[in-house]
């Protein structure tokens, strides 16, 4: 049984009114728009409207852009995650404030920076590129991926970050006291140690990437069968078919609740993913310890 699935001390007295109504009506807040849209769709035609093959395309390019930039975060996100973990560096204050600025930037505000950057003629770098080999990453499918990447490598880090401080670093001390390289105490000992975190964030980053709308109807565009996924298609929808948009918005919340699902397993229910108790974790950590001063170079 999880910490959060354990039974709850008895109240210590009546529960406030004050705190019970600001309480229902979160919940109300949280549960109506989805429940209205449960309501609002047209269910007898839904198989029909989730078959056509732009809702089939779109939901194509949105798979496989979404595990593209969730392979990418964790390329890159658990190097970074570990360096701030990690390392004490000169500026380390100052990349943590830069990870989260894409998590407090309006969308839009991301796409319009990207276009800064990679746009075919005002962009810093794509400029340049464009004019020496003709190719430009704006309003490609490669452009989706970019603008997912971005706003959804916060998410991992973040979560890998977190990870990493809670675990116990004496076993990578030992480790490297022992005679392993840090290559090797990161991988036998530190990445496994961090492995939910990774989970977690690998999860977290692939839903974010899958909703992503703003930056990416700004950088990539929204071209049907090139750059539009199934959201900037449910936004085309709604403006002429309701309706259409009401049953793609369906398919989106059962892949959200899907998502719900997995990081309850990696977070409470003790999945493959999790490492357990925290006994257990460090009880993992000190074997790969062991493991990792064995495998050593003498």
């Amino acid at each position: 049984m999880s910490d959060l699935d354990r039974e709850l001390p008895p109240a210590l007295g009546r529960v406030p009114v004050a705190l019970v109504l600001p309480a229902l009506l979160g919940v109300l807040v949280l549960v109506l728009p989805p429940l209205g849209l449960l309501l609002r769709t047209p269910w007898p035609g839904l198989w029909q409207q989730l078959t056509e093959p732009r809702v089939l395309e779109a939901l194509r390019l949105s798979l496989v852009t979404a595990s593209i930039t969730a392979a990418l975060c964790v390329l890159l996100g658990v190097p970074l995650a570990w360096m701030l973990a990690r390392v004490d560096f000169p500026g380390r204050r100052l990349v943590r404030a830069l990870v989260t600025v894409p998590l407090v930037l309006p969308p839009v505000v991301g796409g319009v920076a990207l276009l800064a950057v990679f746009g075919r003629r005002s962009g810093l770098v794509g400029g340049l590129v464009y004019d020496a080999t003709g190719w430009q990453l704006a309003y490609t499918p490669a452009a989706v991926v970019v603008a997912q990447t971005f706003v959804a490598l916060p998410f991992l880090v973040i979560s890998v970050e977190g990870a990493l401080r809670s675990a116990d670093a004496r076993f990578e001390e030992v480790s490297a006291t022992l005679g392993a390289s840090r290559w090797q105490t990161f991988r036998r000992v530190t990445l496994p140690v961090a492995l939910p975190g990774v989970a977690s964030g690998t999860v977290l980053a692939w839903a974010r990437a899958l909703g992503e709308f703003g930056a990416t109807t700004t950088f990539a565009g929204n071209t049907e069968g090139v750059t539009q996924t199934l959201p900037l298609l449910v936004y085309q929808v709604l403006q002429t078919d309701p309706e259409a948009a009401y049953a793609l918005s369906v398919l989106l919340l059962a892949i959200s609740v899907g998502v719900l699902v997995l990081l309850r397993e990696s977070w409470i229910s003790g999945s493959p993913w999790t490492t357990g108790s925290r006994q257990g974790t460090r009880s993992r950590a000190g074997t790969d310890a062991e493991t990792a001063v064995v495998a050593a170079p003498r």
